[in-house]
């Protein structure tokens, strides 16, 4: 399990620059605007959050199978956690208000990464309705089954790269499929 106070604990073994560098690169992919205009995630904080989680998810979830992945997926999180506070500080949320909404925010992780986990070791259609659930509200079925098909093309991608690409941060996600190809 993460857990977001380890970095007291144990000094970090994989580099600042490279957690930052992959942390980047999740923000990135989750921001590509085909998801917001062509797949129907809303453009919202919440959607932005959520997709951003997905993303997150699928790194850590390769990141389990890699020897060092357990120390880097944990740097991840917390550059994760330390991003969320700063934005949840930047949109003026008051520090007595700040750890009832991280605690939010770590329900969200966990529940949305369990969540996806069952989904995709179940098969079929399972995914695309955690996705369609977590990410679209319930709505737009088609949506998630596009982002579905998405996200397991991403954890093909991801388990044909290199241990040490995936600890190096030499690895992309897969291109957002556009609105008009079906799965």
């Amino acid at each position: 399990m993460l857990w977001p106070f380890n970095h007291f604990r144990k000094p970090r073994l994989t580099p600042a620059g490279t957690i930052g560098a992959i942390y980047g690169m999740i923000v990135t992919q989750a921001r590509e605007p085909i998801f917001y205009r062509e797949l129907g995630v809303p453009d919202t904080v919440n959607g932005r959050f959520d997709l951003l989680l997905l993303h997150l998810w699928l790194l850590l979830r390769r990141l389990r199978t890699v020897q060092g992945g357990v120390e880097l997926s944990q740097a991840l999180f917390d550059r994760f956690c330390e991003d969320m506070d700063d934005n949840l500080r930047e949109m003026g949320v008051g520090d007595q208000t700040v750890p009832k909404r991280m605690r939010a925010f770590g329900e969200a992780f966990y529940g949305r990464t369990q969540a996806y986990d069952r989904a995709i070791e179940e098969g079929g259609e399972a995914l695309a309705q955690a996705i369609c659930k977590n990410i679209l509200n319930g709505a737009e079925p088609d949506s998630a089954r596009r982002l579905a098909a998405y996200a397991q093309a991403a954890v093909a991608d991801l388990g044909q790269t290199g241990e040490a690409a995936l600890l190096r941060g030499s690895f992309r996600f897969p291109p957002p499929p556009p609105k008009d190809v079906t799965p």
